[in-house]
């Protein structure tokens, strides 16, 4: 991103035409950055709270009397009942997991397992490939099949989808799997619509219609796989076409077409995204889809193959970065933020402090309810720091102005592609306010600790973070440095996967340790499978993200809630008609955690049996003063203990 700045003052923002993969284009949000970072509304000082919990009523207050105070209240704890709770509102590696980790390391604090978005998928890719690795998304324009599985680039990866549309030109087959018609797919070739949480059912009848067809790359099974007899049994015994096609929603020969393209058009890419691992067999599920493109070969190709994350490509050095050596071999708790609610109330010893920054937890963590209860307590000593004062921010007792991605130095790693990225300030802080690590230097230096590690710059932290894979210098000036892979990088055409045994796992001996099945199966999401909850609750609820909110970020500002109008709810025209529900009616969304109340859209992008608010409002823009989340489970996911916020069923009746 390249900004333009007069007499100190960000006028124009604009993609960097020179940057391969984003060629020059910013996403719809992030166009408008420039709102966000001048925002009326914007934090410009330290505050501490004059009123009750909850009411956000705050008075202006000094740096020197907002860190005092924090220092003092902290000092008087014990450690372990102080809780970190950040997430990813900031993704570089200084303001999301630098300073604060070595802060919160040093001090002793319960440790915080941030397990949102994306663990459970991670997990799942890790038995199966060895780490968050895959195919070069910047190779998908090459690709003859593309399956967007539980993905919705439009909305969530711009930049991947301007390449699934130059494939499609050239005659490429794309394939949306989603139980919701989402904008992209609307814009695919074909929408396999099958019931939420059933994709690892979907890939194993693939599995078995590409065994029991010999669709398969049988010197690549030999050389670059484990476990595939054992596979093929299981496959053959227990998953047929006709079995997933109870279990998916499907016509069976919808499945065994998919499996047929998929081998035979070559090269098949799949972009599995985050929304289909939000459920109780999310890791599993993501495990047995990482599977397929070995059985057929995908990987010899570098537009072949699958990609959930590239991560694990960046070697960047994490314990340079946060420290854990700072512990001192203490082993606080670990608490997981999928669970926060019963932690806040719940927790033994109770959490005393909480410090909240680069997250919004009463608008985005699983039932609402609990965690509006947890930071209502008086006796909560609650730091956050923002650009906002958001949902979570009216509770705080202290509340503490964030640097914008305009105004701190930041080194960032990719998910999306192989290009390491440097945030240079382009602007001086607006107002008073701080970068992250900045304020959890201050806060250092004022509870003694003289580790020199706490004067690190944010320069001296983005060159560790580095890790000597890249020169700080040259990325800073530059912007952005492609990883030191080949232009047409295919990481896995002869093997080479950073598993245990260097292969393709179908056979996971990390899962075997930790006592789950080491083979692919299917695993259910909880609550689907629960018959009397589905008959009390017979619809499954899915939250995806809004075209123009990123979870609860640009959820505030005006021009993003204008294009979004109102929180709403997708319907199928079976489900509606059968509760005597019209379009723009307005209607109530219940189960047993709590309720909240949307306008319906009647327009069939949910499969029968599904609705969909597309999310996440903040709750004092809501009309209720609810969101998604009060409707959202605490469950955790079959492996990294990730969030469940798709595997839920509610009721809904018009008001």
């Amino acid at each position: 991103m390249l900004v333009t700045v007069e007499d100190g003052v960000a006028r124009k923002i604009q993609g960097d035409p020179s940057m391969p993969f984003t060629e020059g284009t910013l996403c719809t949000k992030v166009a408008h950055y420039l709102e966000r970072t001048y925002a009326p509304d914007r934090l410009l000082y330290p505050q501490k709270r004059v009123g009750k919990k909850g009411e956000g009523k705050f008075k202006r207050i000094s740096w020197d009397e907002a860190l005092d105070e924090i220092a003092a209240r902290l000092k008087a704890l014990d450690p372990e009942t102080i809780l970190p709770c950040s997430y990813a509102g900031t993704m570089g590696m200084v303001q999301y997991s630098s300073m604060d980790r070595r802060f919160f390391h040093r001090l002793g604090a319960s440790l915080l397992d941030r397990t949102l978005c994306s663990s459970a998928g991670k997990q799942g890719l890790k038995a199966t490939l060895g780490g968050s690795v895959g195919m070069d998304p910047e190779r998908f324009d090459e690709a003859k099949l593309i399956i967007l599985w539980g993905a919705n680039p439009i909305v969530s990866n711009l930049h991947l989808w301007s390449r699934v549309q130059d494939a499609k030109r050239r005659g490429a087959k794309v394939v949306a799997i989603d139980p919701y018609r989402s904008l992209s797919a609307e814009k695919c070739s074909q929408h396999v619509a099958l019931l939420p949480g059933t994709d690892g059912a979907l890939a194993l009848a693939m599995m078995h219609v590409l065994i029991g067809e010999d669709l398969l790359d049988h010197d690549y099974i030999r050389q670059y796989t484990l476990g595939f007899e054992d596979l093929k049994k299981r496959i053959l015994e227990k998953y047929s076409p006709q079995w997933a096609a109870q279990i998916c929603g499907l016509a069976v020969q919808e499945i065994v077409q998919l499996a047929r393209e998929y081998a035979t058009l070559k090269p098949a890419a799949i972009r599995l995204n985050y929304g289909m691992q939000r459920h109780a067999g999310g890791g599993i599920a993501a495990r047995t889809i990482a599977c397929l493109p070995a059985l057929i070969g995908a990987w010899r190709d570098a537009a072949g193959g699958i990609v959930l994350t590239t991560a694990d490509f960046f070697k960047f050095d994490h314990a340079a970065l946060e420290r854990p050596d700072l512990l001192g071999g203490r082993r606080p708790r670990v608490v997981n933020q999928s669970q926060l609610g019963d932690a806040l109330l719940e927790a033994q010893p109770p959490v005393k402090a909480v410090v909240v920054y680069n997250n919004n937890p009463v608008a985005v963590c699983p039932d609402s309810r609990k965690v509006i209860a947890g930071f209502a307590r008086e006796d909560l000593f609650t730091v956050v720091i923002d650009h906002f004062q958001t949902d979570t921010a009216d509770y705080a007792d202290i509340l503490l102005p964030a640097t914008t991605q305009l105004e701190h130095y930041d080194v960032h790693k990719s998910y999306g592609h192989l290009y390491a990225l440097a945030s240079n300030p382009a602007i001086a802080p607006v107002g008073e306010s701080l970068p992250n690590s900045e304020v959890f230097r201050r806060l250092a230096a004022r509870m003694g600790f003289d580790e020199p590690c706490f004067r690190d710059s944010d320069e001296d932290i983005c060159r560790a973070a580095l890790g000597g894979t890249f020169d700080w210098e040259r990325l800073k000036r530059n912007g952005w440095q492609r990883l030191e892979v080949p232009q047409r990088f295919a990481p896995f055409a002869q093997g080479g996967f950073p598993t245990p045994s260097g292969k393709c796992e179908f056979r996971s001996e990390w899962l075997e340790r930790q006592g789950i099945d080491p083979l692919p199966f299917y695993n259910p999401p909880a609550e689907a499978k629960d018959d009397a909850l589905a008959e009390r609750y017979p619809l499954a609820f899915l939250s995806p993200p809004a075209r123009h909110f990123l979870n609860s970020t640009f959820a505030n500002l005006a021009r993003f809630r204008e294009f979004e109008r109102e929180p709403r709810l997708d319907m199928h025209a079976e489900d509606a008609q059968r509760r005597g529900i019209a379009d723009g009616d307005a209607v109530r969304v219940f189960n047993d955690r709590g309720s909240y109340t949307l306008k319906a859209r009647v327009n069939g992008k949910p499969r029968p049996g599904v609705v969909v608010a597309p999310s996440v409002w903040w709750k004092k823009h809501a009309p209720d003063g609810r969101n998604a989340n009060d409707v959202t489970s605490q469950r955790t996911a079959d492996l990294g203990g990730a969030a469940t916020f798709y595997d839920c069923r509610v009721q809904v009746e018009r008001i």
